[in-house]
């Protein structure tokens, strides 16, 4: 068996960072300039480190970043009255709602509000339901990345066996829907899954997405499987904290042909594809006032 290839997301996503710089200069040559307003609401501090991330993320690549923060007693009608604004502003292309929201927030319909041209994190059912039928849409970024990083390591993905550890909405659905579009055969694991590490031992690609630390050892991995571990779990390890994955990579790695590192694999490309997605957004805005203005002058 050939030496087991790491999958490196940060090189990756400085890939995709520099082509969605390369877009950006063009939209600017057109005076057009991406803008993404990013939401937080309370004082959650893993949620702060994010939205700083993405901010800086958008200033290196050219993205006009506004940042709305809100008071941990915000109600729904007040977010909600914000979002309605962003939605009318057409200097706005894409709206970002950082989750997680405060408990008397009503997350669906805020998520909901967003207008789905708008929807830079894939949450509208609009751009949701669009995905599931195979359609172009804004797709979550986390499993966007994730298809990326596929494709970069494994080529062509038709035919190949994926199986989707966890269903949730925001990594395990969309993931098995763009694996499906990718035209893989997909297999969703979840906890009422009977015998799961049997049928994750038949796959070629295996995505982790569960949120239970080293979950899956080499017991669940075919040899020479592709890997791609989405968990990012806070542990104690002998009094230090660090962060592992889903998977259990000291003993994946001996039985994989590429995995990703936790960190440092599928978290960069999470918020390359943010900028992305604002970058699409800002395309399809400008694509769709074209077509209206076409269809008014005729």
């Amino acid at each position: 068996m050939n030496t087991p290839r790491l999958i490196d997301g940060k090189a990756a996503a400085a890939r995709v960072l520099i082509e969605v710089r390369k877009d950006v200069e063009r939209l600017r040559a057109q005076d057009i300039q991406p803008a993404l307003a990013v939401i937080l609401v309370g004082s959650d501090p893993a949620s702060q480190v994010y939205v700083r991330n993405k901010i800086l993320r958008a200033e290196e690549v050219g993205i006009r970043s506004l940042e709305h923060r809100l008071g941990t007693d915000t109600s729904t009608e007040q977010l909600l009255d914000l979002i309605a604004r962003l939605n009318a502003d057409g200097s706005i292309h894409g709206i970002l709602l950082q989750l997680p929201l405060p408990a008397q927030v009503d997350e669906l319909r805020a998520l909901q509000a967003i207008v789905p041209g708008k929807d830079v994190d894939g949450f509208h059912s609009e751009n949701v339901g669009g995905l599931s039928q195979g359609r172009t849409v804004l797709a979550p970024c986390t499993p966007s990345g994730c298809l990326y990083l596929l494709e970069q390591t494994c080529g062509d993905l038709r035919g190949k066996h994926a199986v989707v550890i966890g269903r949730s909405n925001i990594v395990g659905k969309p993931m098995a829907a763009l694996l499906l579009k990718a035209d893989c055969s997909v297999t969703v694991l979840h906890s009422r899954s009977p015998d799961p590490q049997a049928l994750c031992r038949q796959a070629d690609i295996v995505i982790a997405a569960v949120g239970r630390p080293r979950l899956i050892d080499a017991s669940w991995l075919k040899p020479g499987a592709v890997v791609i571990d989405v968990g990012i779990n806070r542990i104690d390890d002998a009094g230090r904290s660090r962060l592992v994955g889903d998977v259990d990579f000291d003993s994946a790695l001996p039985q994989v042909a590429a995995i990703t590192p936790v960190p440092g694999g599928v978290g960069p490309m999470t918020i390359a594809f943010l900028m992305k997605n604002t970058v699409t957004a800002a395309l399809m805005q400008q694509h769709s006032l074209s077509e209206a203005v076409c269809h008014s002058i005729s």
